[in-house]
């Protein structure tokens, strides 16, 4: 029986799974506080400006009695599992006066004299907890008292820039396999096209001495991916880094990367081609950095759509009765590509079908892309016809917004007038990624149901657009340096003084969703939490909510989810979809829980920090529940 959490996801492949069954569907109702702890991190914003960006978004992991886990800032804590009591911290004192696009930590891993095994670390002797930090630093810290180890790196720091790029930010936890710590990056993607490559890099936990990196964007002409850029400047191209959380299978020796688009997001024409590596699951062999296969879910990107979910390694119930080692790869597109793991073939059905071409200067959308034969998830259509407001004039003035721009499919490319995406670049599925119950073969989600719109503006044009458009000069600008064109990006919302997030297309705006992968259909979806007041708004809670941060499953028959805008930790019937259980946190909680046994008792974990960008209630609490 699985009853710790060693692993950001659970276990290295990141199902989110739990085999604990004491807290179950006859109980949950009963589940009530077990101990709170305070990390005070609101205090070392004082005077930063941190608070507006900072994220709490990080899931625990237990060694042993201790949970280990990070800050938006980058503290890491150890505090006892059964009692909440702080053990120690660990301030890598990152300068939040600096202009840092994200202040945000997913969290920590752990490496043990005791992990070169596929069985999971537990109490070892040596014991080191590894942390990347948003201003690009990979430190490594004793596990028993948080001093950095002085043999790893310098002083127990590796700089993640040197050498590199001072634009280098993680905001995820490092992958452990074997006597590596591997490495992605966290970057700003869409001021230039020229930004530095998304390499992943390995380090040995002992020293910290680099042993490979591995670049998505190819740079060996006897690569058959190079001539997938085109253009003279196509391999100056930078990004399809690796933001998310990447897995790991320990017995076959593979890290398997996530990767995003290329710079810029929403202009290609200088990088014409479908940009291989580029928003591809790569698997890599982890003691070498050799490139085994890879599969691309979306061709020459212009959306932002990033495979920002961490993939998930299932064993695959085949038609044949057997299963079979597999991937599964959750996007933003609300697409789940299920492939096998030791060749990146689809296991389900994918087709290539043709997509819109674009309509600007310079610029060839791939004319195809790739559609799974499961559910598509989220939004994947859009009219006036989909328009909402909450009055009539709130409705006729959003119909009008949307009868103003382009749509033709989920892979509509940008134009001048400005393209609806629907999915937008916040999802379908976000890093909060997806979970799975190998007993029963059903995989859950929580989707994401908002449109972004697009518009692509010829630089010269401006500064003159935004003096006469109000909603040009608001929207979200991406500069991409190098290329004729500046990107105006927006959503399909306005803005009031109670509700920066008063959505114009019609709910729920925020989904779970079950899958049974032994059909392949969709068993059920209900709202996820909801983002207006209910009492100003009846039927609010029937609407969903925007949400970031992921669920997990139980053999108690639980799904555990935060993440939405509501402030409440809610535990649903994972064969039904129905809200068994909701607890009012005191901040919202942007992350994803976890869950351990401990001294008889099941525990639920979950950090509710809130989330600056969203505006979402924002605190310092590390929460745990269990029955009493």
């Amino acid at each position: 029986m699985s009853q710790s959490w060693s692993y950001y996801g659970q276990d290295p492949g990141g199902k989110r799974y739990s085999a604990l069954n004491q807290i179950n569907t006859k109980n949950v109702d009963r589940l009530t506080v077990a101990w709170t702890f305070r990390t005070r991190e609101l205090e070392t914003y004082d005077g930063t400006g941190a608070l507006d960006k900072a994220a709490f978004e990080a899931t625990p992991i237990l060694i042993g009695r201790t949970l280990f886990f990070s800050t938006p800032s980058d503290r890491v804590f150890a505090i006892d599992a059964a009692s909440g009591q702080r053990r120690w911290v660990y301030d890598p004192h990152v300068d939040l006066h600096r202009d840092l696009s994200e202040i945000s930590s997913r969290g920590v891993a752990a490496w043990s004299s005791s992990a070169h095994s596929p069985a999971p670390p537990g109490d070892p002797d040596t014991l080191r907890i590894f942390i990347g930090t948003i201003d690009g630093r990979l430190i490594a810290l004793d596990g028993k008292t948080g001093q950095p180890v002085a043999n790893f790196g310098s002083d127990g720091t590796v700089n993640l820039r040197a050498g590199y790029s001072n634009e280098v930010q993680e905001t995820s936890p490092p992958a452990i396999i074997g006597d590596r710590v591997i490495v992605g990056s966290s970057m700003g993607d869409n001021q230039r096209f020229d930004q530095p490559p998304g390499v992943v890099r390995a380090y040995d936990v002992h020293t910290g001495f680099l042993v490979w990196l591995w670049n998505p964007i190819p740079d060996d002409p006897n690569d058959s991916a190079y001539a997938t850029w085109k253009g003279p400047k196509a391999h100056q191209t930078g990004a399809a880094n690796a933001w998310s959380i990447l897995s790991v299978d320990l017995a076959r020796d593979m890290v398997f990367v996530p990767s995003t688009s290329p710079s810029p997001d929403y202009y290609g024409g200088e990088r014409l081609g479908s940009n291989l590596y580029a928003n591809s699951l790569v698997a890599i062999r982890a003691s070498t950095g050799k490139r085994i296969w890879s599969f691309q879910v979306v061709h020459h990107d212009l959306w932002d759509f990033d495979i920002a979910a961490e993939p998930m390694l299932i064993d695959f119930p085949s038609p044949a009765g057997r299963t079979i080692p597999a991937v599964v790869v959750g996007t933003k597109m609300g697409f789940i590509y299920i492939l096998d793991r030791e060749t990146g073939k689809p296991l389900t059905p994918v087709e290539e079908r043709s997509v819109p071409a674009s309509t600007i200067t310079g610029e060839e959308a791939w004319p195809t892309q790739p559609f799974p034969s499961l559910p598509a998830l989220g939004l994947q259509s859009m009219s006036p016809d989909s328009a909402w407001g909450p009055t009539p004039d709130a409705l006729a003035a959003a119909k009008v917004r949307i009868s103003k721009y382009r749509y033709e499919g989920p892979f509509t490319p940008p134009s001048y007038i400005g393209t609806i995406m629907a999915p937008g670049n916040v999802g379908g599925i976000h890093w909060g990624g997806m979970c799975y119950d190998p007993a029963s073969h059903m995989l859950y989600t929580n989707i994401n149901r908002v449109a972004a719109v697009i518009r692509m503006i010829p630089r010269s044009q401006v500064d003159s657009l935004e003096r006469e458009s109000t909603e040009t000069l608001r929207a979200e600008t991406g500069r991409q340096r190098g290329t004729p064109y500046v990107m105006k990006r927006d959503y399909l919302f306005t803005s009031t003084s109670d509700n920066p997030f008063l959505m114009q297309t019609r709910p729920p705006w925020g989904t779970l969703v079950g899958i049974d992968l032994n059909t392949g259909e969709k068993t059920w979806e209900v709202p996820l939490g909801y983002q207006m007041d209910p009492a100003k708004f009846p039927d609010a809670k029937k609407w969903g909510s925007l949400n970031f941060g992921g669920a997990i499953v139980t053999a108690g028959r639980l799904i555990f989810v935060a993440a939405s805008m509501d402030a409440h930790l809610r535990a649903f019937d994972s064969h039904t979809g129905q809200v068994l259980w909701e607890y009012a946190l005191p901040a919202s909680a942007q992350a994803t829980p976890m869950t351990y046994e401990l001294d008889g008792h099941q525990y639920v974990v979950i950090a509710a920090g809130g989330h600056g960008k969203l505006h979402t209630k924002q605190g310092d609490y590390v929460m745990a529940f269990r029955l009493p």
